[in-house]
C-alpha cells in the first residue's frame, strides 16, 4: 500500500443561529448565548407555539452571485452558499488559486420543503366543491407554478450552486442521510481526495427544520415539551430534558491534500484523522439501541490507531430526547470512559443535515482555542447518561483532538476524528 494521504482543513464557513462566521460563533459559545427563541412561523395555526432557532437577519444577496440565482434558491441553499463562500474566502481558493478541474464538492442536505405560499395558488385551482381534485393538477394547477420552482427544492442544488460560484468543476455529489449527512459528506470528500480524483474539496451540510410541514409531523421527531424560557428548552443529557428543538443552519469546509495546501501557501486549521459509519437494524416500531454509535466510535479509533486517552473531547449528537441521549451517553461511556463531552445542540437545536457540519465547526474552533465549550442547560445529571458533560464554563483541552458523533433514529451512526495541525 502507498503512503496514507494526509488531508487537512484550510477553510471554515459557518452560518448558524448563534452567529455567521467563526468569530461570532465562538464569541456566542464563550458567552453561553443561545439561539433558541420563540418563533412566529406557526402563529394563527392550531399547532402549539413554535420554539426554535433561526439565523436572524441573514442577507444572502450580499454573498450570492449572480444575484438572480436567488430566485431558485430555497433557504437551505442560501445557508449552504453563504457557508461555502465564507470557507473559500478563508482558504483563499479564488480564481487562479486552484485547478478548477481538481476542485470538487460533496454536500449533505435534506429533502427540502416547498414554501406554502408558492403552492397555494395551484392548490386553489384544484379545489372543487370544497374538495381537492387531483385530476385538475395537470390542466389547471401547473399554470400557477413558477416554471423553475423545483430547482429551489432539489437536495442536490446546494452543491450545484456552490460548484458554479466557486468554479469547482471536479466531482460533485450530494448525500441525503438525515442527521449524519454532513459527516458522511466530509468522509466521502476525503475518499475522493484519497482516490486521486481531486486535490481540494468543499464539504459540509445544510438543513432547515423551521417549516410548518415539519411541525405538522412534529410527533415523529419527539419535540421538546417545555413551558419555561425558550433558551432553556434544549437540554442534552440533563435529567429533565423533554425533547428536541428545531433549527436551521449550515457549515462548509475546504479540505485538501496536505501537500497541495502547502504548495499554495494555505494554512492548515486542522487534520482529518479518520472516520467510520455503522448501522443497526431497527424493526418497525423499535428504536435504536446504540449499537451503531458504539461500533462507529470503535471503528473510527481503529482506523487511525488511537485509544480513548488520545481523544480530547467528544462532540456529541446530544439531541435532548430521553432515548437518544441515553443510548449515546452509554455508548460513549463504554468506549471512551470519562472523556469530556460537549453538546452544541443546546445552543441551536437540531439543524437536520446541517447539524454535523455546524457542530464540527465548533470543535474545530475549540481545537484552535484549546478550550472545550460548555453544554447549555445541563443542571441535573441523569444516572442513565454516565458521561462527563462540560457545563458552566469552557474547560482547557488537554489533548487537541475531537471525536464528532451524529446518528439518526433509523439506526445510522457516524463518527469523525479531527486534530489540531500539530497533533
Amino acid at each position: 500500500m502507498g503512503k496514507k494521504v494526509e488531508v487537512v482543513i484550510t477553510g471554515i464557513g459557518v452560518v448558524s443561529p448563534i452567529g455567521v462566521g467563526a468569530d461570532s460563533v465562538w464569541q456566542a459559545l464563550l458567552e453561553g448565548r443561545s439561539g433558541v427563541r420563540r418563533l412566529d412561523i406557526l402563529d394563527g395555526s392550531p399547532l402549539p407555539p413554535a420554539i426554535g432557532a433561526d439565523v436572524p437577519q441573514l442577507d444572502a444577496s450580499q454573498f450570492v452571485r449572480p444575484k438572480k440565482a436567488l430566485k431558485v434558491m430555497s433557504r437551505d441553499i442560501q445557508l449552504a452558499f453563504v457557508a461555502a463562500e465564507l470557507a473559500c474566502q478563508q482558504a483563499n481558493t479564488g480564481p487562479g488559486k486552484v485547478d478548477p478541474d481538481r476542485f470538487g464538492i460533496v454536500f449533505g442536505a435534506d429533502m427540502i420543503s416547498c414554501e406554502l405560499e408558492e403552492l397555494a395558488p395551484a392548490y386553489r385551482q384544484c379545489m372543487l366543491d370544497g374538495t381537492f381534485n387531483f385530476g385538475r393538477w395537470g390542466t389547471h394547477a401547473l399554470g400557477e407554478m413558477f416554471p423553475l420552482w423545483m430547482l429551489k427544492y432539489l437536495p442536490n442544488m446546494p452543491a450545484c450552486h456552490i460548484g458554479i460560484a466557486q468554479d469547482a468543476r471536479g466531482p460533485n455529489n450530494t448525500i441525503v442521510a438525515g442527521e449524519i449527512s454532513s459527516l458522511a459528506a466530509i468522509a466521502e470528500a476525503v475518499r475522493v481526495i484519497e482516490r486521486g480524483a481531486a486535490d481540494i474539496m468543499i464539504a459540509g451540510g445544510t438543513g432547515n427544520r423551521l417549516h410548518p410541514i415539519v411541525w405538522s409531523r412534529r410527533a415523529v421527531y419527539y419535540p421538546a415539551h417545555w413551558e419555561g424560557p425558550p433558551h432553556q428548552a434544549c437540554r442534552p443529557f440533563d435529567l429533565h430534558r423533554s425533547g428536541q428543538v428545531f433549527g436551521e443552519g449550515a457549515a462548509a469546509f475546504v479540505i485538501e491534500r496536505s501537500e497541495h495546501a502547502k504548495a499554495r501557501g494555505a494554512k492548515p486549521l486542522a487534520k482529518i484523522l479518520g472516520f467510520a459509519s455503522s448501522f443497526e437494524p431497527c424493526p418497525k416500531g423499535c428504536l435504536p439501541r446504540g449499537e451503531a454509535i458504539e461500533r462507529a466510535i470503535r471503528l473510527a479509533l481503529a482506523s487511525v490507531g488511537l485509544n480513548s486517552r488520545e481523544i480530547g473531547h467528544v462532540n456529541a449528537h446530544g439531541l435532548s430526547t430521553r432515548h437518544d441521549d441515553k443510548i449515546e451517553a452509554q455508548a460513549i461511556a463504554r468506549t471512551l470512559g470519562e472523556v469530556p463531552v460537549t453538546a452544541p445542540k443546546s445552543y441551536f437545536g437540531n439543524l437536520a443535515a446541517g447539524s454535523g457540519a455546524v457542530e464540527l465547526a465548533i470543535s474545530l474552533l475549540a481545537l484552535q482555542h484549546r478550550a472545550i465549550p460548555p453544554t447549555l442547560n445541563y443542571e441535573n445529571p441523569d444516572p442513565d447518561c454516565p458521561i462527563q458533560v462540560v457545563h458552566g464554563s469552557p474547560v482547557p483541552m488537554k489533548v487537541p483532538t475531537a471525536l464528532c458523533l451524529n446518528h439518526t433514529h433509523f439506526g445510522q451512526a457516524m463518527a469523525l476524528i479531527v486534530a489540531a495541525p500539530d497533533f
